[in-house]
């Protein structure tokens, strides 16, 4: 059983940047792609980018015009996602998932983390 904790969420000014980590336990880091998801309210999860296993394949969402970076340790079991020029509009709960691979949906991980806010300020 993987447990998958996110932290680095909080309130930004709109443009701001922030980095958001998933620190997992519980089983083997490498063996799992990750990916991050966000929900805003009263939506569906959306699909933000995604890491292999190793690390050498990334996807992100047409959406961010190359203003988010994912990248992962596995010897530190982390993944993380840097996020810049960020809007209003990308205010969520952003979560992590751990699964065979870098699905778009969130159903289709085997693993997911609570979530953490956050909030982009005009």
């Amino acid at each position: 059983q993987v447990q998958l904790v996110e932290s680095g969420g909080g309130l930004v000014q709109a443009g701001g940047s922030l980095t958001l980590s998933c620190e997992a336990s519980g089983g083997t880091f490498s063996a799992y792609a990750m990916s991050w998801f966000r929900q805003a309210p009263g939506k569906e999860h959306e699909f933000v980018s995604g890491i292999s296993r190793g690390g050498y394949n990334t996807r992100y969402a047409d959406s961010l015009q190359g203003r988010f970076t994912i990248s992962r340790d596995n010897a530190k079991n982390t993944v993380y996602l840097r996020m810049n020029s960020l809007a209003p509009e990308e205010s969520s709960v952003y979560s992590c998932a751990a699964g065979g691979g870098l699905y778009d949906n969130y159903a289709s991980y085997d693993y997911w983390g609570q979530g953490t806010q956050v909030t982009v300020s005009s």
